[in-house]
């Protein structure tokens, strides 16, 4: 099985950006966790804070890979570029979140990506990744 995970804007910050709402874990740390929990599986990872990059990359991870963990990030309420971009590749995609967005800012309700979606998982912190990768096995 081949994974990966594309994380959107700001997610390069996890572990000093607001560590009470996202924890104080990097990401980089997290993965090497991932990688070594789930040793049968090729999981790879993306991040860019660049809207276009991150269509660019699903996109070519949709024809690749078996699925595709997406953390889109603000781009999720704002991107239609990126739901349209899940809504048009073949791999399946499951969408996470870190906090609970549906207890957060009213503009964080709305995704553009869950239309397109397998799945939604949000409010586990970091385990949210490793749920995703579980509901591939």
């Amino acid at each position: 099985m081949k994974l990966i995970i594309i994380n959107g804007p700001n997610l390069n910050l996890l572990g000093k950006r607001q560590p009470e709402l996202y924890g104080n874990q990097s990401f980089e740390d997290y993965f090497r966790q991932l990688q070594h929990n789930f040793s049968g599986v090729q999981l790879d990872y993306f991040q860019s804070n660049i809207e276009g990059e991150l269509i660019d990359k699903i996109q070519e991870a949709g024809f690749a890979y078996d699925g595709i963990i997406l953390n889109a990030a603000a781009y999720t309420h704002t991107s239609v570029g990126i739901g349209d971009a899940v809504k048009a590749v073949e791999a399946p995609v499951v969408e996470v979140h870190i906090s609970n967005i549906a207890d957060r800012e009213p503009f964080r309700h709305d995704s553009h990506i869950s239309a397109g979606a397998r799945g939604v998982i949000f409010g586990f912190g970091l385990m949210g990744y490793e749920l995703a990768v579980r509901s591939f096995l």
